[in-house]
Order: structure tokens, then C-alpha cells, then sequence
């Protein structure tokens, strides 16, 4: 049996559609209504990490899991290993972040990732660590904008990120889930090229068939910004890490999409293209 966790996120709704068939799996949701899957089989499971009953409900006869958490500073991991543990998991595949291995990283959310590490890795379950770069999927917040403006608008455009498509770490993570030998492994995923804010505002201009103009935001701007949608302690920690962008830390490609897979991974204009529904409601080009 496999449980996934975060099943409503980005990476977690792609592992569960990414699934072997064959392959018994069951979700942990807080909110199982929330939970789409095309797949037949699937036991949804109503729990959260601060619901020891349910938990142990979840993970009864599970020997592998994803595990996601988003509680920053929270103690979701510790709560969910101990369970795990009782319930004679076996391993634990974690979804982490890049940040984690660049002793420059001492924002909030990269020491709580640590943190997070640490435990699975001292838990005595086995375990794999997906570190993946900045997701390709986060310029969907550019969509409102693009739709209404053609207007791309963010923090220093010209710093270079490797970011990386969410199925290629949906794809790492079901070979990691499903197979033996990735155990104890720590795989940093990234994508094809580092690319600036304004490269794929072009690349997205490009897709779209539509002239697209990036403004960079100032640092107060970008705050206010995040504020409208996250604690201010969050919103200090993302822009430590904006800064960490801006010095490059961001830009390195890595090849263990390839490696894990077989496949190389997927470009940000390969991304766009099959999100471009996304952003597609034009405003006329002045």
C-alpha cells in the first residue's frame, strides 16, 4: 500500500495520477472533496497531521509514503513520522527543496525544511529526500496580469533559476515510491537551463503568439504583494531567498531528472505550452 499525502497540491495530485494501476494507494486528505483522480481504487482517507486517530487509520498497512508538509515551523513531520513509524512503514519519500544543501540559506522556511530532514532521516524508516528548484508552475501567478495587461510583473528579472516542471518531480518521486534502490538517496531536481523572469517572459510571449512586457517589482512591492497572502514571517523568508536568486545561488542544473527517469527534463516553454489555457484571455496589445 502507498499513501500519499498532499494530494491536492501541485507535486502530490501528479503523483497520484501517476500511479501504476496495479499499485494499492490510499490519501490522507483533510478535505477528501478536494481530492480529483482519474484512477479507479483510490481509498481516500479524511485525516490531518493533528489527528492521531485518523493518522493511524491512514497509514494502516502502508509500507511506502509521500509525505508533503506546508505548516512552516510546524511540528506536522515529527507527528507523521511517529505514526508512520508505529504503523511499520517502511519508507518515507520527503519533498523538500534545493535551498537545503546551500549553507547561505538560513531563511525560515529553508531551516524548517532542515529541520523537517533531519527528522525522517534520524526516524529509523527509510527514507528519500526530492530537493527539487523553484517550481515552473509558480509563474501561474503571473496569469492574471498576462490576461488583463500582458503584463509580467516580479522581483529581479534578470537573476537566472533552474527551475524545474512539477511532473518531472511527480515522475521522481513515483520511481522513488515504487521501486527499489532509492533509499537513502537525496536527489535534487532541477530543470533543462536556468532561465531570468524576463527569458521566460518571453518564451511564454512566444507560446501565447501575443508581445508580453516584464516590469520588475521593487523589494517593497514584492512584499506587499505576499503579504496579501502569507504570514510576514513567510514573506521576510521568501524574500531572503529572492535575494539568494538575485546572487545566483539558483542557477545550477543538475541531471538527476535524467538519471532517476530516463528522460530529460521537461523545458519551461514545453511547460508553457500546456498551460497556456492559463493565460490565454488576451488584452489588446497597445
Amino acid at each position: 500500500m502507498i499513501l500519499v499525502t498532499g494530494a491536492t497540491g501541485t507535486v502530490g495530485r501528479l503523483v497520484l495520477d501517476r500511479l501504476p494501476a496495479h499499485r494499492a494507494v490510499r490519501v490522507l486528505a483533510r478535505d477528501p472533496s478536494r481530492v480529483t483522480v482519474d484512477r479507479p481504487g483510490v481509498q481516500v482517507v479524511r485525516a490531518a497531521y493533528e489527528d492521531p486517530a485518523g493518522l493511524r487509520e491512514a497509514l494502516g498497512g502502508v509500507r511506502r509514503a509521500l509525505l508533503v508538509t506546508t505548516r512552516v515551523a510546524g511540528g506536522d513531520d515529527d507527528v507523521f513520522l511517529r505514526a508512520a513509524r508505529e504503523a511499520g512503514v517502511r519508507q518515507v519519500v520527503k519533498l523538500s527543496a534545493a535551498a537545503v544543501v546551500d549553507v547561505r540559506a538560513q531563511d525560515l522556511i529553508t531551516r524548517w525544511q532542515r529541520d523537517c530532514e533531519a527528522a525522517l532521516t534520524s526516524s529509523g524508516l527509510g527514507w528519500t529526500l526530492l530537493r527539487p528548484r523553484s517550481f515552473m508552475s509558480n509563474s501561474l501567478s503571473w496569469a492574471p496580469s498576462v490576461r488583463a495587461e500582458n503584463v509580467v510583473r516580479a522581483l529581479y528579472g534578470g537573476a537566472p533559476n533552474a527551475c524545474v516542471d512539477p511532473r518531472d518531480i511527480a515522475d521522481v518521486a513515483v520511481r522513488a515510491l515504487t521501486e527499489d534502490g532509492h533509499a537513502g538517496q537525496a536527489y535534487t531536481l532541477t530543470g533543462p537551463e536556468p532561465l531570468t523572469a524576463v527569458e521566460q517572459t518571453e518564451q511564454l510571449g512566444q507560446v501565447l503568439g501575443r508581445r508580453l512586457r516584464f516590469e520588475e517589482l521593487e523589494a517593497d512591492q514584492a512584499r506587499a504583494s505576499l503579504l496579501r497572502r502569507h504570514p510576514e514571517a513567510v514573506v521576510e523568508a521568501l524574500l531572503e531567498s529572492a535575494l539568494r536568486l538575485r546572487a545566483g545561488a539558483k542557477a545550477h542544473v543538475g541531471d538527476t531528472v535524467r538519471a532517476v527517469t530516463g528522460s530529460a527534463p521537461r523545458s519551461f516553454g514545453s511547460w508553457a505550452e500546456d498551460h497556456a489555457d492559463a493565460f490565454a484571455s488576451a488584452a489588446p496589445v497597445t
